[in-house]
This record gives structure tokens, C-alpha cells and sequence, in this order.
């Protein structure tokens, strides 16, 4: 697919996300296309009809044309539209109620209001008619011109919105109010210019309120745009000079200085340093970098100066990477939204007759129509189809903001609400509940066979298998000069095999010896037995083509670190009542030694890549209808289950991360720690509540409210003041999300090497 992100000008809610939508999906070519009123953009997926690579921008691939016929079917349909550029940074947003706009309305509206407060203590101050209609005009058709504006493209599609709901409703009051005036002109009428000026004003301030705290929902995205520095210090020609960022070029050798942040991402030439990462991955400490290890663009530079060579520039970035992920997030709909968007397309339709039926029912019962008329004008203007339209979005911006300042990259809505579904979380081992970095701790050579470090090095040149790099790693240690093998040839999940002089050779697990019905001989066997309890991986080294009688040669003895934090994240996860299991390519013993140091409770061990898949489908056949699998592991191996499951976590360190972990999983932990994984369904729970809370108070306004105005029981101000405040009230209660922070493990952490419920399977 192909992507465009346009920004929208205009709306004013629910009904206006569903009238561009519709508009967007009419255009030819167009797959889907979401509107977000929080945000005030559009996401557009386009047939595309070659293969785009991950991340990439969508809007520099689409042709200009498209993009013309979709900023001319917003214009259609009574919108404004603009392509977003993916790394241009965001216009500012046109304050569609400047604040001295509702300072004029209220001072025009003020005096219409002082009769009415001064009746309460027996004044009668009542104004002059045409001294209310003076006052009242310029606020109806000057400072209420946008409500007409924004009502006619409605009217023109045959639909309704917010807009024309405000309009109908302060239109008949001051029409009212003209009539009665016209019919006694000496005299003084009971006028109702104060209710058309004071709802304008009232529903001004709340949309004034609304823009300003809406702009709060995106402050995290915004500190995330703000990491990248405008300009950069190179070094060419052996000078250094700044440049702006956008002349940065990738292999660059840029200077940074103590206290200056990254520009691009790249890997140290010169200089020790720690970085802070806390923004992008919200690892509240400074983590140490030297020459050879990489570094992202956006971390402050705490202590050192460090030359750095550019390996990603621009859009290629993993801030700019993060930063499209989070605008993405935000823009797409969670499935609750769906109801929302059902009920808004008939919602104003529907205000409109209760508010004819109103009229008609008090004036023909009554015969007072100039009541019956306010009646229907405080049904017309406590309606507010606002509050629905951003209910859910308000809550999921401020969600995902919090998770990318924490750490955590929410992909999309639907895997953060479909967090809460899931009983059962699975686990990868290696580099999810393990550091990731096996040490060589054994190596055992057959009796009249040396050189078994040597050539398992050979075979294992070139290779970034985390065993291949514990391998090498020693040989370096030990000064090995190492050639590498040829005609080489992996076998995933097994192992590798090469030649080496005239010789095949071949180094694999245990799995992969049984297969070959390889002999290992009796003091190998006392050997193995020993390591795996020890939870240590094994490889084995073979000569030639094996055969049934072909004997093991060498053994490889690996060991890994269980994280620190791994024993906390999955009591935390078991607090919450959540079923863990581990599933791991290495051998039992391995997978079991793990699994009893962090509490896991189940193990399925010495499983294929290609089967992980097939056991996370099994763990979903056995949950009750409705409930689902997590699936934690890094991206890569684990692709097929991170796809397989309800919601797939990818852990991906920053300064390593991979597209796969990002495009793949809904869910992408920026830094290594599994506790942020307990964090994602406690953040999930709190996101859920805050949606329940805004949709309750959104549907409660209208349901409450609406018969309340229809039986006379609600005068237009008080409805104007109640429709200013729901939009508000909802938005602002999404801000208190902000204030959410991860609850401390529930349960003690198990002991290291303590008992545990894990099982083999």
C-alpha cells in the first residue's frame, strides 16, 4: 500500500470525519481511508501497484495527480485538504477560535446577559430592542460566521453537522426575536437575542478550550519532532563546520560535544560518551557508548566528545521512523470507534427531527409558538456530536504519546485495545528474557581431534547469528587466525555446514546431530548431560558426510544472562492473572533453567522458527472465545508468530532495532527490558477505562440532555453552556491519562534458580 496523510481543514466532528471519508473513498484508486478529528488528518491507502519498502513515506511515492483528486474531493466536500510531506515539519495549526474572537463575543453578549442575572434579584434592567439587536448582530453573523460556513457544504451533501446544528438553532432565536420585535415595535417585547448571542459565545469558548487542550494530547509527538537539531557540526577536509541538517549526507563524520543531541543515527569513530536515551526509550538512565557501537539520532550527548559517522539520515532515521509510527497510531481508529461513527452518521438527522417534533408539539399544544420555538432551539443547540468524534481519539493520542515517551511504540489502536483480550503471554528466550549475548564458555575436542575452536570459527565467519558471534568472539580472544569456510550452507534451526580445506564439515544443535543419527561416544554424553542442566546450549562438531556411524568431533558449550528485570516482568504479568509460557528453539534443559529462574509457568522447547507460529495457534484453540495470545521476541525469527498472535511485541533496542520488529509486531519495546511488556497491559486497562469514561459522559450529555431541552426543561444558554462543556470535558479528561504511571510488581519476584511451575511440552 501505498500511503498519504493530508491534513484537514474544517471539521468540526463526527459527522465531518464520516462526510470526508466517504468523499476520500469515491476517489479511484483509494484501498481505505481513516479520518482522525483529533489530529485533523486524513490516512489514505492507496493500490500500489509495486512493492514499497517498510517505513517508507507513502506521500513521495503517490503521483501528484492523486494527490490533486484528493484534496479536490475534500474541497468537494466543504473542507480544505493539503498533503502532509512526510519529513517537513508540521504547519502550525490555524486557531479556528482565537481567543480575542471569544473576549469581543462575550463583551457583546455581556450586556444581554445582565437583565436576565438582574431579574433573579428583582432588577428589571431589560435594554432597549434595537439596542439587542445591536448588540447581538455582529456576534450572530460576524463572529457566528463560521458555524454558516460550516453548515452550508453540509447542507449541500444532504448531511448534517455540529455546525448546523449551531446555526438552526441561534438563526431561530434571532429570527424569533425579530418577529416578536416587528409586531409591537414601540413597545418592549420578551426578546430572545441574548440566547442567539450567549450560546455563539458560550459554544466559541468551549471550541477555544477544546483546540488548546487538544493541542496538549500531542505534546508527546511533539517532543519527539523536537529531539532532531536543526543544524550539525561535520567534519570534512579536515575542517569542521555546521551545516543544516537536511545537507547532512549518510558516512558524514559529524562532531558532537557534551550536551549537544545526535542529528543522525550512525556509530562512534572517536571518543567515549553516554548518551540519554529517555525520550526515545524511556530508560531513565545514561547508557555508556565507545567506538564500534551505535548510536541514535535525537539522544543527548552527556559527557564526551565523539565523532560519529551517519549511517541513517533523514527519513530513514529511527526518530523519524518512531515519529511516523506514532502519527500513524494516532491516526487510525480503534474498533470501538466504529460504534461512534454508526451513531454519528445518523445522529444529526435525528437531533433535527426531535427538534421539529419538539415545535410542533408545544405550539400545537400550547399555541405559544415563540416558546415552542426556544424549546426546539435548546434541543437543536445541547446536541453535540463533537464530544462523540473525539472521545476516542483524544483517549488513543494521549495513549500512545505516553507509550512512546515510555518506551513502547504502538502500532496501531487495535493491538492496544486488543491487549486487554489476551490470557496468555508467549515468550522467546533468546535476547527477550536473556541478554541476547551468549558467551563460548566450553569447548571440548574428541581425543585425536584439535582444532575444534578453529574451525567452528570458520564456519562461522560472516555470520551474525548471536552462537557464530560468541564464537568468534573467543577465537579473537584467543589470537586465532581465522579463514573462512567455503561453499557454506545454513540450515535454519539446525545449524551450518561448509568446507574447509578438501573436508565437510558441519556444527549444529543436538537436534540436528539425531537427525543425522550422529555417535557422540559416552564421555561427550556425560559432558552434554552436565551442560544442559547447567541451562547451556550445545553445538556439536562434525566431520564429513555423517552417517549412521559418523562420530561428533567437538563440543560447543554456550551460555546466556537472564535479564535482571525478566523475573519482575513476569510475576508482574501473572499478577494481572496472565498465563506465561516460554517458546525456544534451544534444547530443554536450557529453556528449563530459564523458565524456573524467571517464573514461567509453561515451556515449549527445541521448537523450529517456522513451528513457533504453529504454537502460538495452538495456545489460542485452547482459550475461551474471545480471549487471545501475546506474542513477545525480536522481530526477526519470531515474525511468523509475532503475526500469528493477537498482538505481537517485538523487542528492538534503538541503536539496533530492525524494520522487521517495527512492521511486523503492533507493539515495538524500544528498549530490552521485558518489564515494559507488564507496563503495555496495565496501559492498555487504563486507556480502556479512559474511553469508557469520555463515550459514557459523550452519550450521557445527549441522552440526558436532549429530552431535557425537548421538555422545555433546559433554556437555550443553559444548553449552549452544557454543549461548550461536554467537547471539553472529554477532551480534558483524556489529558488525565497523562498522569498514568505503571504499577509496581504486585507479587514478589521469584528467587533466582526458586521453584517454578514450568513444564516441558
Amino acid at each position: 500500500m501505498t500511503q498519504i496523510n493530508l491534513a484537514i481543514d474544517g471539521m468540526t466532528c463526527a459527522s465531518c470525519v464520516l462526510r470526508v471519508e466517504r468523499a476520500l473513498r469515491k476517489v479511484p484508486g483509494v484501498e481505505d481511508a481513516t479520518v482522525n478529528l483529533g489530529i485533523e488528518q486524513a490516512h489514505v491507502q492507496l493500490a500500489d501497484a509495486g512493492p514499497q519498502s517498510p517505513g517508507a513515506p507513502g506521500a513521495a511515492a503517490a503521483p501528484e495527480a492523486v494527490q490533486q483528486a484528493l484534496c479536490e474531493a475534500v474541497r468537494q466536500a466543504g473542507y480544505e485538504a493539503s498533503v502532509l510531506e512526510p519529513e517537513a515539519p508540521p504547519a502550525p495549526k490555524r486557531d479556528h477560535d482565537p481567543g480575542w474572537r471569544v473576549a469581543v463575543a462575550a463583551a457583546l453578549s455581556a450586556p444581554l446577559m445582565l437583565p436576565m442575572l438582574a431579574s433573579v434579584f428583582g432588577l428589571h434592567l431589560m435594554l432597549p430592542p434595537w439596542l439587542q439587536a445591536l448588540l447581538a448582530t455582529p456576534v450572530q453573523f460576524w463572529l457566528g460566521a463560521r458555524f454558516y460556513r460550516g453548515a452550508w457544504p453540509a447542507l449541500r451533501n444532504r448531511s448534517g453537522n455540529m455546525d448546523l446544528l449551531v446555526s438552526l438553532g441561534t438563526s431561530a432565536a434571532f429570527g424569533l426575536s425579530l418577529a416578536l420585535w416587528a409586531q409591537d415595535p414601540q413597545g418592549h417585547p420578551h426578546l430572545y437575542f441574548e440566547s442567539a448571542a450567549v450560546v455563539i459565545t458560550l459554544v466559541l469558548l468551549g471550541k477555544w478550550l477544546e483546540s488548546r487542550a487538544r493541542r496538549q494530547t500531542l505534546a508527546a509527538l511533539q517532543a519527539l519532532r523536537a529531539l532532531r537539531p536543526e543544524v550539525a557540526r561535520v567534519r570534512r577536509d579536515g575542517q569542521e563546520q555546521e551545516i543544516a541538517l537536511a545537507a547532512l549526507r549518510r558516512g558524514d563524520e559529524v562532531v558532537v560535544r557534551p550536551g549537544e543531541r545526535l542529528p543522525a543515527d550512525g556509530v562512534i569513530l572517536e571518543g567515549r560518551t553516554h548518551v540519554d536515551e529517555s525520550l526515545l526509550t524511556g530508560e531513565s538512565l545514561p547508557v555508556a557508548r565507545e567506538p564500534g557501537e551505535r548510536v541514535t539520532g535525537g539522544a543527548l550527548n552527556v559527557d564526551g566528545l565523539v565523532v560519529v559517522r551517519t549511517t541513517a539520515i533523514g527519513a530513514e532515521t529511527q526518530l523519524a521512523r518512531i515519529v511516523r509510527l506514532v502519527e500513524n497510531a494516532q491516526a487510525r481508529k480503534a474498533p470501538i470507534q466504529q460504534l461512534v461513527d454508526e451513531v454519528s452518521a445518523i445522529f444529526v438527522p435525528v437531533v433535527v427531527v426531535i427538534a421539529l417534533l419538539t415545535l410542533l408539539g408545544w405550539g400545537l399544544a400550547g399555541g405559544d409558538w415563540a416558546a415552542a420555538t426556544i424549546h426546539a432551539v435548546a434541543v437543536l443547540v445541547i446536541a453535540c456530536p463533537c464530544a462523540l468524534g473525539l472521545a476516542t481519539p483524544a483517549t488513543l493520542m494521549v495513549a500512545t504519546g505516553l507509550a512512546a515517551r515510555r518506551g513502547l511504540l504502538v502500532r496501531d489502536a487495535q493491538a492496544l485495545e486488543a491487549l486487554r483480550h489476551v490470557r496468555v503471554v508467549a515468550f522467546d528466550k533468546t535476547g527477550t528474557l536473556t541478554q541476547g549475548r551468549p558467551r563460548l564458555v566450553d569447548v571440548q575436542p574428541a581425543d585425536q581431534t584439535p582444532r575444534v575452536l578453529e574451525r567452528a570459527a570458520a564456519l562461522q565467519a560472516g555470520s551474525e547469528h548471536p552462537l557464530a558471534r560468541a564464537v568468534l568472539e573467543r577465537a579473537r580472544d584467543d589470537g586465532l587466525q581465522v579463514q573462512p569456510a567455503a561453499d557454506l550452507h545454513t540450515l535454519p534451526g539446525r545449524g551450518i555446514e561448509g568446507v574447509i580445506g578438501e573436508v565437510t564439515w558441519r556444527l549444529g544443535s543436538s537436534r540436528w546431530m539425531e537427525e543425522l543419527e550422529v555417535v557422540r561416544g559416552a564421555s561427550f554424553e556425560a559432558e552434554a548431560r552436565a551442560h544442559e542442566q547447567d541451562g547451556h546450549t550445545l553445538a556439536w562438531l562434525v566431520r564429513g558426510a555423517p552417517g549412521r556411524h559418523e562420530k561428533a568431533t567437538g563440543l560447543l558449550a554456550f551460555g546466556d544472562t537472564v535479564k535482571p528485570e525478566a523475573r519482575e516482568a513476569v510475576a508482574r504479568l501473572r499478577a494481572l492473572g496472565l498465563r506465561t509460557v516460554m517458546i525456544s528453539g534451544d534444547h530443554a534443559g536450557a529453556a528449563e533453567s530459564v523458565a524456573r529462574e524467571v517464573g514461567i509457568d509453561d515451556v515449549r522447547a527445541q521448537v523450529l522458527p517456522a513451528d513457533k507460529a504453529r504454537i502460538v495457534e495452538s495456545l489460542k484453540a485452547g482459550l475461551p472465545a474471545g480471549s487471545g495470545v501475546a506474542m513477545v521476541g525480536d522481530g526477526i525469527n519470531d515474525a511468523p508468530a509475532l503475526a500469528a498472535a493477537e498482538v505481537g511485541i517485538a523487542m528492538a533496542q534503538v541503536a539496533g532495532g530492525t524494520d522487521v520488529a517495527m512492521e511486523t509486531a503492533g507493539l515495538t519495546i524500544l528498549r530490552g527490558d521485558p518489564r515494559v511488556v507488564a507496563e503495555a497491559f496495565e496501559l492498555s486497562q487504563a486507556t480502556h477505562r479512559k474511553l469508557q469514561q469520555n463515550l459514557f459522559w459523550a452519550f450521557a450529555y445527549n441522552v440526558v440532555g436532549i429530552p431535557l431541552a425537548a421538555l422545555g426543561l433546559l433554556s437555550p444558554v443553559v444548553a449552549g453552556a452544557a454543549m461548550a462543556l461536554s467537547s471539553v470535558s472529554v477532551v480534558s479528561n483524556a489529558l488525565l491519562l497523562r498522569r498514568w504511571r505503571p504499577r509496581a510488581a504486585l507479587l514478589p519476584t521469584p528467587a533466582p534458580g526458586g521453584t517454578s511451575t514450568a513444564r516441558r511440552s
